[in-house]
């Protein structure tokens, strides 16, 4: 049912791309083939469902965001991380730094550019990259992650405006740590090169309360799974966050790279692959595939429990 559900989502959204472009600010991203779409659903009992371009490797870019504010408030914890970022959706574009020159002022939330330069600022001194990128690879099941290094040196000659909203934060205390630093393992963490199917796995450990589904090894505690669940519904698909919460009701997380990350609690973890991006930086046509999936299998987390 899951499969045959979800092959006709991906077929069905395929015109969509032609509604979008890919990120072409960042030069590399702007290369990949805005055509490209797939979609995975693994379900708890062991299902695994894939259609389309599932196993085209592609940038993470924001969906890392996720995984450095697990891995921050595992090492770091609760009150360092909320300290001087906030839990509000912004309102803004994902990279806006308006808000950011007032004095006391902090990022908006760890979803946003400004929030998860300075999670990373809280987290670099405790962890190095490899040992991240180590982490990531068992949150997402596929030891064949890597770094893109075309993307990495591709968005380090373009880090104009993240360089000036980290220079912005650590001028108003928000980062207290080296700042070139911060920024290199925010862009490393952003190249890093996955698969719809990688997004799926990340989904299904979330979904599973923290836990690793075939090895039973629990890779989060249960406080940060909740943590991070919560501000990716409200805040995970940045300034189109609120439109999307009521349309899908899937917590999620997007990046300009074309993926989108989506936990359904206790049952699925599901990945989108789909490089053309609306105005917002979100996937096109991996938004109607999610908005399908949430209708036919009954998905949205206020869906009426006899539908689910």
């Amino acid at each position: 049912m899951i499969q045959t559900i979800l092959s006709q989502a991906v077929e069905a959204a395929r015109p969509a791309a032609e509604l979008g472009q890919t990120a072409t600010y960042i030069p590399e991203l702007g290369k990949m083939d805005k055509h490209h779409l797939g979609a995975c659903v693994f379900t708890r009992e062991g299902e695994r469902c894939c259609a389309g371009d599932t196993d085209v490797r592609f940038s993470i870019q924001s969906i890392s965001k996720v995984i450095s504010l697990a891995a921050a408030l595992e090492l770091c914890g609760y009150d360092t991380v909320f300290e001087r970022v906030g839990m509000e959706p912004s309102g803004e574009a994902f990279n806006a730094m308006g808000k950011l020159e007032a004095v006391g002022s902090t990022p908006s939330n760890p979803m946003i550019n400004a929030g998860a330069i300075a999670v990373d600022s809280y987290l670099e001194p405790k962890i190095s990259f490899e040992e991240m990128l180590s982490f990531t690879r068992k949150l997402c099941m596929d030891p064949q992650i890597v770094l893109d290094e075309k993307v990495y040196h591709s968005e380090m000659s373009h880090i104009s405006r993240n360089r000036a909203i980290a220079y912005l934060l650590e001028n108003t205390g928000v980062i207290r740590s080296d700042v070139e630093r911060t920024l290199d393992f925010y862009v490393r963490m952003c190249s890093l090169s996955i698969t719809a199917e990688s997004l799926a796995g990340l989904g299904l450990v979330l979904a599973g309360d923290g836990v690793h589904p075939a090895t039973g090894e629990r890779l989060l505690s249960p406080d940060t799974v909740r943590v991070v669940k919560t501000i990716m519904l409200t805040c995970g698909m940045y300034d189109g966050s609120g439109t999307f919460a009521v349309q899908v009701g899937i917590p999620s997380k997007s990046g300009v790279g074309g993926g989108i990350l989506s936990v359904v609690d206790g049952r699925m973890g599901i990945g989108i692959f789909g490089p053309a991006l609306d105005g917002k930086g979100n996937s096109v046509a991996g938004i109607q595939v999610l908005r399908t999936l949430s209708r036919e299998l009954h998905l949205h987390i206020f869906d009426p429990s006899e539908h689910r």
